[in-house]
This record gives structure tokens, sequence and C-alpha cells, in this order.
């Protein structure tokens, strides 16, 4: 069986440089092949013209008649204007022979040019001056030039011209000549080699080619160091990722810069530290269930071990402590699952009436026993509220104050009305929570030995904090040896006063507490 070869992972480092080199190289590959071809055709074009403009040379040779000066393709000097005027004269060609003579004698071809003279399909006459190649030594081009003029039309045109040595494509016009009265006809032949001037062409695209290669070179070297600076902060990330545990996300990657490496790296902070907490707080709990179980467990397992089975009074006794325990873990494991589903945060609102739902929960709190309740005021307002999470956790605090409330006292149930807020609220005629403890009761199982007792699992004011927090909001909680007031403070729009002001507990208890409402008289509205 043969072995598949895995593919080697690029870094993003060698990635990105290598999208950077391929953009780069193709977009000077596509700039050199369309500059080389724009600037041949350009040459090209001026082959064309200066073509025709030796022509028109030729045909004003032929027009001056004998006697006229030697023309050159070359662009003549400038007349001088003091100079007096040289006097025409009229043509006397005699024959095609002499006047075609007096062309290739008259026009001096230039770099890398040539002319040629043909009289009755013949070489007639040869450049004055030295070329660089020699039309007359291809007898195919002579022929198909002499073939081609045959009806009297100037010719311009490209040929290949095998048979001379070093020449490969020319760019040639031709045109007939003949005298009025002569007896012979004419053609004046001028060629280019096109081939070298191209030449020049693809001397300038090599050496741009080479600039082009060593500012790929240039490139790849400060891309590979730019981009290696850019990506340290994910190297970095990288790193931290592989030194954290399940049991220590303690590690943060240090931000450098304001770019969107260091927003990122921020971020991934963020969620480090949120990630720590959870798994502090997970760590918290467990440790907590643990003690909490503990002691029920130990209390069952003491007295079946104490247990004389003859004696049906003990067992009766062991088997309702037994119940009574076990309805204890059941609680606690109701607790703990409510306030995982409360913190969560994953809570459904719509407009709710405050006034009604203050009704509800104080009818369904009036069940209760052991007290006085009295519904003390009520807001005519509608908020956005989960209205079975809310009445959950404004029954927990009714439930909590009657609890920790003397029997027979009075305990108040009301709504009020603030900027911004609502709070709904609880207050009982119990002895008070002590500041220093007022943060620890909202900690998961944190209870105090106030004389308020020990029932329930230490569960309860957690699960209102996350109920409150999940609706954005808070508690609230001012106490004293007179008795202690909770509230639920849901942040509503509104044009009533500001909300008691919040006083933010340690990041454990995920709660928030209020000044008394003393220090808030005549902020409410009812």
């Amino acid at each position: 069986m043969s072995r598949v070869v895995p593919l080697p992972q690029w870094s993003v480092r060698s990635r990105i440089l290598a999208v950077i080199l391929i953009i780069t190289t193709v977009g000077m590959i596509v700039a050199g092949v369309s500059s080389y071809f724009v600037q041949r055709d350009a040459d090209i074009a001026a082959i064309d013209e200066e073509l025709l403009a030796v022509v028109a040379a030729a045909r004003t040779v032929v027009v001056e008649g004998p006697g006229a000066t030697a023309t050159s393709t070359e662009e003549p000097p400038a007349a001088d204007p003091a100079a007096p005027a040289e006097p025409e004269s009229a043509p006397t060609w005699t024959s095609a022979r002499e006047a075609l003579g007096a062309v290739i004698g008259r026009i001096i071809p230039g770099r890398y040019e040539s002319t040629l003279g043909l009289v009755d399909g013949s070489t007639a006459w040869l450049p004055s001056v030295e070329v660089v190649f020699a039309l007359q030594e291809d007898v195919g081009f002579v022929d198909r030039v002499w073939e081609e003029t045959r009806g009297g039309e100037v010719i311009l045109g490209t040929a290949l011209t095998p048979e001379i040595e070093d020449v490969g494509a020319i760019r040639y016009v031709a045109a007939p000549l003949t005298v009025e009265g002569g007896t012979d006809e004419g053609v004046f032949v001028a060629a280019v080699d096109v081939q070298r001037e191209v030449d020049e062409v693809g001397e300038a695209f090599v050496t741009f080619a080479w600039i082009a290669a060593i500012t790929v070179v240039v490139i790849a070297g400060v891309g590979w160091l730019l981009a290696g600076r850019l990506l340290a902060p994910l190297r970095r990330l990288r790193e931290a990722a592989e030194q954290i545990t399940g049991s220590d996300v303690s590690q943060r990657i240090p931000i450098t810069g304001k770019d969107d490496l260091a927003a990122l790296t921020e971020t991934v902070n963020d969620m480090l530290a949120r990630l720590d907490g959870t798994l502090t707080a997970q760590r918290q709990l467990l440790d907590d269930v643990r003690h909490e179980l503990k002691t029920p467990i130990t209390i069952v397992r003491g007295h079946l071990e104490l247990l004389d089975p003859r004696r049906p009074t003990e067992v009766r006794a062991a088997r309702d402590i037994a119940i009574e325990e076990l309805d204890r873990m059941s609680e606690l494991v109701t607790d703990i699952d409510a306030l995982a589903q409360a913190e969560r945060g994953q809570v459904l609102t719509e407009p709710v009436d405050v006034a009604d739902l203050t009704q509800s929960v104080f009818a369904k709190a009036q069940a209760i026993p052991g007290h006085e309740w009295r519904l003390e005021r009520s807001v005519a307002a509608v908020a956005p509220l989960s209205p079975s999470r809310i009445t959950q956790a404004w029954l927990q605090l009714a439930d909590n104050a009657a609890k920790y409330s003397p029997e027979g006292s009075t305990i108040r149930i009301g709504s009020s009305a603030y900027q911004g807020a609502i709070e709904l609220w609880v207050a009982d005629e119990g002895p008070g929570i002590p500041p220093e403890a007022q943060s620890r009761i909202f900690e998961r199982f944190g209870r105090i030995d106030t004389g308020r007792g020990v029932q329930g699992s230490g569960l309860g004011l957690p699960i209102v904090a996350a109920i409150a927090r999940a609706h954005d909001g808070y508690v609230s909680l001012s106490s004293s040896s007179a008795g202690s007031r909770f509230g639920i403070v849901i942040p509503v729009p509104s044009e009533a006063p500001l909300p008691p002001p919040a006083v933010e507990l340690p990041a454990s208890t995920g709660a928030l507490l209020t000044t008394p409402p003393a220090r808030r008289s005549g902020t409410e509205e009812n």
C-alpha cells in the first residue's frame, strides 16, 4: 500500500510573502510585455513614416531635375534666411534610368537602411554610400518588388530576405518611376532592417527585466522582515496558547501598537480573562457543592452506622433523618440547576405591565405562612422583562425575607420607578445584615450567622443576582437593625428620577448593592 506524503505546510508569513511576490512579478511582467509591444508598434509605425518620407524626397528629386543637391532621409539643416534663393530648374530627364540614378545618388540611406534602383526589372543603381545590407543580393525580393509595382502604385510592405546575410524581416517601400518621352521603366526601392530596430527595444526590455528582477528580490527581503514584524503578535498569541492548559489560563499576551493585531490581542486577552473567571467559578462551585454534600452524607452515614435494626424506634428516626437530608440534597441540586440557567443570561423579554406583575407576585407571596404581607406601592409602568424569571427572583427575595424575619412580622412588597429604571423590592423586619457581610451573602453558599438562621442551600441570592444581570440590571440592598430591603433594579426607558446608585461588589459575587433608601428619599415615583 502506497503511503500518502503530506504536503508541506506553509506559514502565514510565507504565504503572505508569496502572494505579494506573485502579484508583483505578474504586474511587472504585464507592464514590461505591454511596454515592449507598444514601443515595437510605435517603432514600426515610425519606420513606415520614414519610408514614406523617403518616397517624398525621391519625388522631390525627380521634380527638381538635374543639378539638385544630394538629399538625405535625415532632417536637413535649417536654411539661412540671408542666402539668395536658388533658381528652380525645370526637369530635363530623358529616361527613367537617368532620373532613378539621380534619386539613388542624392538620397543617402540612414542607419539600418538601404536603397535600390530597378530599371526594366533588373538592378540598375546601388546606394552611393556603404550600407549594412544589400537588397540586390536577394533576387527573389527584387522580382517580387518589380511585379508588385507593375500596376503603377506605391507599395509599402514587409518581406523576409533569407538570401541576405544577417537580415531577417525588412520593411520596404517601392515607388514606380517613369519619364515622359522615355522608353524604360524604373522602380525606386527603400528598405529598413526591422529586426535591428526592434532589437533596440528588446535590449531596453532586457534592462527592464533585470531591474524588475532586482526589485522583486528587494521586495522579497523587505516583505519577509515586514511580515515577520507585523505577524509577531500572532506568533506570541500562538506561544501563549501553547502554554495555556485546562487548569491554567492566567497567561496573557503583551499588547504592542494600536493596529488591528493589537485589537485582536486585546480581544484574546479578554477572552482568556473570561475563561479564567469561568474556570475559577467552576472550581469554586465544585468545592462548594462538595462541601455542602459532605454534611448530609456524613449525617446519614453516621445514623446508619449507629442504627440498631432490632429497635423500630431507631429505624424510624434514621429513616426520617435520611429522607430529610435527601430532600435537602435534592433542593441543592435544583438550586444549582436554576443558578446555571440564570447565569447563562438567555432570557426572552416582552413588554410587561409592572403593576400587574407586582399584584401577581404579592398574591403568590401571601401563600408563605407565618407573616403579614403588605403591598406597599405599585408603579404604573411597562418594562421589557421575562415574567417567569423575574417572578422567580422576586419570590426568592420574599422567601428569604420570610425565613429570616421574626414570626408574625410584616413583610412589605412593592415596585418603584426611577429615571431609566424600575425597582422590584421586598422589605422585612429582620435583624439586618452587617455591612461587612453584605457582599458575602451573594456568593455561592454564602451565609452569615446573625440570628437570621441558616436555612436553605445558600444559592438563593446568587440566583437573584444572575437573573438581574440577565436583564442588564443589578440587585439593590439596604439593611439596618430595623430590617433589610432587597430590590431588583431593571433599566427601562423612562423620564422618572434617577435609580438608586449601584455599589459594585467583588467580581466573584456578580451582584450590585445600593445605598440605603433613606438617602434617596423623594426620588421614587409611585
